[in-house]
């Protein structure tokens, strides 16, 4: 069939791949592909020799031209990412906009999805869930990043590195609070894992790991799922945060970081001071 077809391809296991897409690829007059190598990996699984054409974010630009002069040609490609399905934080989705922009055929073949995969795993809420891409690297990126999604009121999905990942946890559960987790790796592989937990307690279970390996994606509880802080770790919040600055704007700080109310926070932290000085 001519046209662009958008194909899904296995997260880890090579039978996790739909019959449709095997036929896709066998068929392709060309098959776009982030790597080249891993795409014919999958290929050679199932005994296809179609052609490979590498399109990643260094090339992409270049190549969409030619690519659309070979569909309006009638020509059937196949596009694929290195794992699960493309346009998920690659650069796949500025081709389909293009193919649309000029009124040429797009097909999807669906199919494995990291992002879903991990969710179902997490035990999480589905029913409402945001896919917000990589963690940033920098730590003040990442907080911004995470402050502006706190009160999304979904369950949150990430891509991380293993050598970020307890950090991530870290300012997770510092800027959202101690939100559950699940921190899903090499999903549909041999060693498949999910460390599910509050953020805090997660991230100090994987501090004492030796190394973490294995493609992370990291799925989070929804605000309205979280726990609530344990009273002794806001006063204690409050009285560290009273030490370097006044009152009134450590429990501003302190009811921003556990998502409670500041007036009552500011109360508290005079009774505390109030006790202490007795």
């Amino acid at each position: 069939m001519p046209g662009l077809h958008v194909t899904a391809t296995p997260i880890g296991h090579l039978a996790d791949i739909s019959l449709r897409a095997v036929n896709a690829l066998a068929a392709a007059d060309e098959v776009l592909c982030e790597d080249t190598r891993v795409t014919g990996k999958l290929l050679h699984r199932y005994g296809i020799t179609a052609k490979l054409l590498p399109y990643h974010d260094h090339n992409a630009a270049k190549l969409r031209p030619r690519i659309l002069e070979d569909l309006k040609a009638g020509k059937s490609l196949v596009l694929v990412s290195d794992a699960g399905t493309p346009l998920v934080s690659d650069p796949g989705y500025k081709l389909a906009r293009a193919v649309i922009a000029e009124g040429l055929p797009l097909h999807v073949i669906p199919g494995a999805s990291a992002p879903l995969a991990a969710l179902t795993l997490s035990g999480l809420p589905s029913d409402r869930f945001m896919f917000a891409g990589f963690l940033p690297e920098k730590q003040g990126e990442r907080r911004r990043l995470l402050e502006n999604l706190r009160k999304v009121p979904a369950t949150l999905i990430f891509f991380e590195s293993p050598r970020r990942i307890t950090a991530a946890l870290a300012d997770i559960a510092e800027v959202l609070g101690n939100r559950d987790v699940a921190v899903t790796r090499e999903l549909t592989k041999l060693y498949e894992e999910a460390v599910r937990g509050q953020a805090g307690a997660v991230g100090a279970l994987l501090a004492e790991r030796e190394t973490i390996k294995g493609e992370i994606t990291l799925v989070v509880s929804p605000p309205g799922d979280e726990n609530p802080p344990a009273a002794e770790d806001v006063d204690r919040a409050l009285i560290e945060a009273s030490a370097t600055m006044p009152a009134g704007k450590a429990a501003a700080e302190i009811a921003h970081r556990f998502g409670l109310a500041r007036k009552e926070l500011y109360a508290r932290l005079i009774a505390l001071k109030d006790k202490t000085a007795e």
